[in-house]
């Protein structure tokens, strides 16, 4: 894939410019997954609705994925 990276006057990188024969691509990937994969449910939505309320009400209790990976792999 060609893509040119756009920056600002600082260096920042702000954007990508893709060719359209690759965006085209992209698309009908995307386009595919969503016709196999239809629209996700409303209580599929909902579950993930309450699983996130439930994290912001406890945000500080979650573990922090590498280091519980590490301790894991430690382990073994």
């Amino acid at each position: 894939m060609n893509l040119q990276y756009i920056s600002d006057s600082d260096g920042q990188t702000t954007g990508v410019f893709i060719p359209i024969k690759e965006w085209n691509k992209i698309r009908e990937k995307i386009s595919f997954t969503e016709k196999e994969f239809g629209e996700i449910p409303p209580w599929h939505k909902n579950i993930v609705q309450e699983r996130l309320n439930e994290y912001k009400k406890h945000a500080g209790s979650a573990l922090d994925f590498k280091n519980t990976m590490d301790e894991i792999e430690n382990g073994l």
